[in-house]
């Protein structure tokens, strides 16, 4: 294959692979084979390694927006939005005068506005949707109460005494996969609430299906159920299991949320070339 230009991009823990497709550079691959693309791309100690693999490219109306992008999770397949690589995206098209510093792109999840300062970037985040609150979810011998919040792709958040003990993994993965939440499925974070404006939590990742260092959405998620809650205020900073933190400002009228924006870091780890040998047997 030719070689492919690209990004290495970490949103605050999350590493993404991020690829400028405006003129087509993959225009070989699709259905399935970008599928098996973004997963091989995507894998750890083998490629490039990512959470996520991006695609920039042509926004579908110019006029409403600067670009549009796709998104692929570590197992290949395409989500709806990611808070931490909506924020990569976002500087990645400022760096590379694909947008200004105040712009707006096409996802899945509806339009997204972003600015640029400096490494970090803020995100307004898609309304919202289908608030859960008080979920029974039996797991094995055990039963656990979770909130549920769509904040571009489904969350649900157990607020727990101490996440640095809790097997994120295991249990992650039975309520990821719980029959409460098919056939999408769900993200699943577990937060402690220190004060109305700090949590510390820690994710289990959809598409993903293992811990990451950070999350956005979901980041997004535990600080409006704190406040659904009456225990979180805005701006909310959350620290992620990475040590870095993102914050989370919203309005909440006691029935529904607006104004809701994610701000964090988004650093470029660094820029390559992908050749054949990216892509393994």
């Amino acid at each position: 294959m030719k070689k492919i230009p690209f990004y290495k991009m970490s949103g605050s823990g999350n590493d993404f692979i991020l690829i400028d497709n405006r003129r087509g550079i993959l225009k070989n691959l699709k259905g399935r084979k970008l599928n098996r693309f973004a997963a091989a791309v995507c894998t750890h100690r083998m490629s490039a390694g990512g959470d996520g693999m991006i695609l920039i490219e042509r926004a579908s109306n110019p006029k409403n927006a600067h670009f549009r992008w796709r998104l692929f999770n570590a197992d290949g397949t395409e989500a709806e939005f990611s808070g931490n690589g909506g924020r990569c995206a976002a500087r990645f098209a400022y760096l590379n005068k694909i947008a200004p510093a105040r712009m707006v792109f096409e996802t899945l999840a509806g339009p997204i506005r972003a600015e640029i300062e400096g490494t970090h970037v803020k995100i307004q985040m898609p309304a919202p949707q289908s608030l859960q609150m008080d979920i029974k979810i039996p797991v094995r011998d055990k039963t656990y109460v979770g909130h549920f919040l769509n904040t571009g792709v489904p969350h649900t958040v157990l607020f727990v005494d101490d996440p640095a003990i809790v097997d994120v993994v295991p249990l992650g993965r039975a309520i990821r996969n719980h029959a409460l939440f098919q056939p999408a499925g769900t993200n699943v974070n577990f937060a402690l609430i220190k004060t109305p404006r700090r949590v510390q939590m820690r994710t289990y990742e959809r598409g993903v299906e293992n811990e990451t260092l950070a999350c956005g959405t979901g980041a997004v998620a535990t600080a409006l159920i704190a406040g659904a809650l009456g225990q979180g205020r805005s701006p909310m900073t959350l620290r992620q299991q990475s040590g870095m933190a993102l914050r989370v400002y919203y309005r909440w009228d006691g029935i529904n949320f607006s104004n809701v924006f994610l701000e964090g870091d988004a650093r470029v780890v660094y820029a390559g070339e992908m050749g054949d040998e990216t892509l393994f047997p």
